[in-house]
Formats: structure tokens, C-alpha cells, sequence
């Protein structure tokens, strides 16, 4: 990254995963705090990417697509209350998104495609156990994103 953040377009897109970890949470109270590394209000974004559910032969006669969807939903929101809680009492405009796919690939996809300028996570997410097996979604999108990614502790 070059120069400093002040350095940034004032309509900085601000993207920030969430997970409703207390890591992801610590993320949403870095942006609402003292902003003096921003010249303006970013636009902001509070994304949200579950993964998709194995598919098992058969769960497609139980389970259909409408509700699957609305498990991703009700999962999404419940992930994303708090940091909502938390930029609503800041009066911190967003724009909440919940997407389903593997979540590294996919919050740095949808980073590309809305040309965010800047990506922030929570250094861990919500299962340290999880992120042993399949690898932290924070050091993923440290090598995969072509974009700027603020860790924050």
C-alpha cells in the first residue's frame, strides 16, 4: 500500500466481514471509533458469507431451496445483529450483505466486483477449531486479495 490512508479517495468503500465473533465485532468498533485517518464518511459495507452446506444425497427431497435460502438468512442476520447494533448506535451508514460460498473467495469476489478500496476483518473468526482445519479466512484473503486488508485485534 502506498502513502497513508489519509492518502485515499474521500468516498473510500469500506468493506468489513463479520462473522459475530468478538474478533469481527472488535473490527465494526474500530470503524466506529475516531476516524481521523478519513477525511470523509466511507461508504460501508457489512458483509457476511456463510458457507454452503454439504450437499448430501437425498437432503434435496427435504430440504428445498426456499428454505434452504432462508437458513442462509436467518443465519446472516443473526451473524451480523450485533455489528449492526453497534454501527446503528454510531450512526455509522451501511449497506449489509449476506452471501453464501467459501469465505475467503467470496468476500474478496464481491470486493473486486464493488471495487472496494479496503477490506476489514477481525484477525480470527468464530471458531478457532474450524480455522485449524480449513485455515483462517484472515490469512486467506491476506494472499488472495489484490485489495488493501486491515486486520484489526
Amino acid at each position: 500500500m502506498h502513502g497513508s490512508l489519509r492518502d485515499y479517495n474521500p468516498t473510500m468503500k469500506i468493506i468489513v466481514a463479520a462473522d459475530g465473533s468478538k474478533y469481527s465485532i472488535e473490527a465494526v468498533r474500530f470503524l466506529t471509533g475516531p476516524r481521523g485517518w478519513l477525511r470523509e464518511q466511507p461508504q460501508l459495507e457489512l458483509l457476511y458469507v456463510h458457507p454452503p452446506l454439504p450437499k448430501l444425497s437425498g437432503l434435496g427431497s427435504v430440504v428445498g431451496k426456499k428454505q434452504l435460502e432462508q437458513y442462509y438468512q436467518e443465519e446472516g442476520a443473526e451473524a451480523l445483529a450485533a455489528a449492526k447494533q453497534l454501527l446503528d448506535a454510531a450512526k455509522v451508514p451501511y449497506h449489509a450483505h449476506i452471501l453464501v460460498g467459501p469465505p475467503a473467495e467470496t468476500i474478496v469476489g464481491y470486493a473486486k466486483k464493488s471495487k472496494a478500496d479496503l477490506l476489514v476483518i477481525g484477525h480470527r473468526g468464530i471458531s478457532a477449531a474450524a480455522s485449524v482445519v480449513i485455515g483462517s479466512v484472515a490469512a486467506k484473503l491476506l494472499q488472495l486479495s489484490p485489495i488493501p486488508v486491515l486486520l484489526v485485534k
